[in-house]
């Protein structure tokens, strides 16, 4: 049976607000956080994005659940060894309880600084060396690294925790699940596609976790949160590579009319439907996950846990 976890959105809410979600997702019964790494929200009505190494530091403090980055992009915007010092100081100050997860990004938050955005395959590319790059640092040793995309010289963690941060590294097709399957120490996807495990599984993840996550919007109303979804996160059902290669939030605000109310409801569980809630996050036990995160769209959060914590996370346990 999975762990069921709650995915923190650093795209629709700031510091404050993120800090008391997670202490509710702990008393709701809640195993494990997620928490997304943007500069930029998806679009101006979502409305934040706070600096998510800082909001881990404060979430450091305030629960005791285990803490994974859902997913930090340690290509472009900010050097892998960077990323490697913010990784390993979020290790010590959870006791060993950060994970952290990477991707390759989105044009949305890493073009941010002028450079070249590249294509897919030399993402991922990147990606393998950052990772690389990282866990030499994790050590605790001194590296020097010229690579073909990374050079580091002299560089030494000093605050690192007593095990080397686990990596998990985000996959939505096959080159990517590869990747993960090759360097990974887990695997992160959000689709429950039970393909793609097999594929992480027998290209060399074996027993590692694999992790998944979708959006809900629990409300009494259903109709109200079809459109409180259709508002703030109609982009997540947006085709192809929009996501990874749209620059700005304006750009996605101006693809918002392709996506429709009905559409939402469609693809988004929506409303007080216990079944349905449950029946979403299963598919993902299905598919065989190992954590299932959930992610509550819009301002009724205590709601959200008050209706997990009663009917849902009993159910799926």
């Amino acid at each position: 049976m999975p762990e069921y976890g709650y995915f923190l959105s650093c795209e629709e809410f700031g510091p404050a607000d993120l800090v008391e979600q997670a202490r509710m997702a702990e008393q709701a019964g809640f195993q494990a956080l997620w928490i997304s790494d943007h500069y930029h929200p998806w679009n101006d009505a979502q409305g934040q994005s706070p600096f998510v190494w800082s909001v881990i530091g404060a979430l450091s403090e305030a629960v005791s659940l285990p803490i994974e980055t859902a997913v930090t992009c340690p290509t472009v915007r900010m050097h892998p060894a960077v990323v490697a010092q913010a990784a390993a100081t979020a290790a010590v100050m959870t006791d060993g309880r950060f994970r952290l997860g990477v991707g390759s990004g989105e044009a949305l938050n890493e073009h941010i600084l002028g450079d070249v955005w590249p294509p897919a395959n030399v993402r991922l590319e990147m990606l393998e060396e950052a990772v690389q790059v990282m866990r030499r640092l994790f050590t605790g040793e001194e590296v020097s690294h010229y690579g073909t995309h990374y050079k580091v010289e002299n560089a030494r963690l000093y605050t690192v925790p007593d095990e080397p941060v686990p990596i998990d590294i985000s996959g939505f097709g096959p080159k990517a699940t590869s990747l993960a399957s090759r360097v990974g120490d887990g695997y992160i996807t959000m689709m429950p596609e039970e393909p793609m495990v097999e594929q992480f599984r027998k290209g060399g993840g074996g027993a590692k976790l694999v992790s998944g996550g979708t959006k809900v919007c629990y409300g009494a109303d259903r109709e109200e949160a079809v459109r409180t979804v259709h508002r703030l996160w109609s982009n997540q059902l947006l085709p192809g590579e929009m996501g990874q290669i749209l620059p700005t939030p304006s750009h996605f605000e101006q693809l918002e009319p392709l996506i429709t109310e009905e559409m939402v409801g469609e693809n988004t569980v929506c409303g007080d439907d216990v079944d349905e809630h449950v029946a979403a996050l299963t598919a993902f036990a299905d598919a065989g996950f190992d954590r299932v995160y959930v992610n509550q769209i819009g301002p009724d959060q205590r709601g959200f846990f008050d209706f997990y914590r009663t009917k849902v996370l009993p159910r799926l346990q």
